[in-house]
């Protein structure tokens, strides 16, 4: 079986210093990781070695991709930061895989009970999180979104045929945001349908990046870039200013594309999501792999893709998801409404119209009118 996620990110971003080259990843809401697998320091760097140079690079599998953490260390002994990571990616996969059998989330899928399920504090949050976007995005975002990816054959099987209108319609019924209840404060899960199970893999990467910042800091590292699956976090400046991500145009060999544009990032969190690493060709119509929740059908736009800048990466992932499902015109209007800095790539003919809303370009002018708090 071909892992869902190498699928979706194809060959991974190689980070340069102080330039990193970000990617494109197609994001959506139906990311699964496989369990089993150890995060490792580089070949060649043994854990706890003295660091050289400004920065230090360490970097493994983590969730179906690859994790990398540059840090500057000012001369700090690293040694502890190998361990944390593995510990910290470890407890995520543990609460939030569902390709382990024994993780919280895959407990509280198999129920059927839709009384109070109680769950780990920080799967609690996430669902919280993502429950929040759901909301403000009008269902564009929904971490119950599952069965109908599966439907399209962007699951875990190939399809062998796009669904009937009677089958989407069955099971859109099991499908539904509002249906999913997160309780911070008496830390439970809540479902109204007994058959709903929940993914969330389009935010769960984020919120690893933004755990390991975190504890990162902690740790007297504060400044330092985390990328787990080409979502961003970025705290405190690189080796030579604010931490520089490239956005790649999304054209032309995977393995030769240009960027597109240059986004400088400190204290911040980067994510994008776009629909042309993943799907298929029917008689001509490309299908993409990202799957409208509101109408369980593949997206039908120009939105090539979409990058997103926010306080936390956990936020960053959801809201680049939910503007690709959206669409070049409802997804700017909502990134707009909620003073989101996001910038769209839209096909237009043979190339691409770059199109930033007021946010982005103010954080891409440096202005101190940017906000990072929508």
């Amino acid at each position: 079986m071909t892992d869902p996620l190498k699928q979706k990110y194809g060959s991974r971003a190689t980070i340069l210093l102080p330039l990193c080259l970000l990617t494109f990843v197609a994001l959506s809401a139906w990311r699964l990781w496989p369990s089993g697998q150890v995060a490792h320091a580089p070949s060649g760097t043994p854990a706890g070695a003295p660091a050289s140079g400004p920065a230090h690079v360490l970097s493994g599998p983590t969730m179906g991709t690859t994790w990398r953490v540059t840090v500057v260390h000012e001369g700090r002994d690293i040694a502890p930061i190998l361990p944390m990571i593995e510990a910290e990616l470890s407890q995520i996969d543990q609460q939030m895989s569902t390709w382990r059998d024994d993780s919280a989330i895959s407990e509280f899928n198999r129920r059927a009970d839709t009384s109070a399920f109680p769950a780990p504090a920080a799967l609690v949050e996430v669902v919280a999180q993502a429950q929040e976007v759901s909301e403000r995005s009008g269902g564009a975002f929904d971490v119950t979104v599952a069965p109908l990816v599966d439907a399209w054959g962007f699951g875990r099987n190939e399809a062998a045929a796009p669904p009937t209108d009677e089958q989407l319609a069955a099971l859109r019924a099991q499908v539904g945001w509002q249906s999913l209840h997160a309780d911070r404060g008496a830390g439970t899960l809540r479902k109204d349908q007994p058959g709903l199970t929940i993914t969330l893999s389009a935010i769960a990467p984020g919120y690893a990046a933004d755990v390991l910042s975190d504890r990162l800091v902690e740790l007297g590292f504060a400044r330092h870039l985390v990328d787990v699956g080409g979502e961003f976090r970025a705290r405190g400046d690189g080796p030579e200013g604010p931490w520089r991500l490239g956005i790649e145009r999304p054209d032309g060999p995977a393995d030769d594309r240009v960027v597109q544009e240059v986004v400088p990032l400190r204290d911040a969190a980067l994510a994008t999501s776009g629909d042309y690493r993943n799907y298929r060709e029917e008689a001509g119509r490309r299908i993409s792999h990202t799957i409208d929740p509101r109408s369980g059908r593949p997206i039908d736009h120009k939105l090539a893709s979409v990058t997103v800048v926010h306080r936390t990466a956990a936020l960053a992932d959801a809201y680049a998801t939910a503007l690709n499902v959206l669409g070049p015109e409802d997804g700017f209007a909502l990134a707009e409404r909620e003073g989101l800095p996001a910038l769209f790539l839209v096909r237009d003919g043979a190339g691409f119209t770059p199109r930033a809303t007021a946010a982005f370009a103010a954080l891409r002018a440096g202005s101190p009118s940017a906000t990072l708090t929508p």
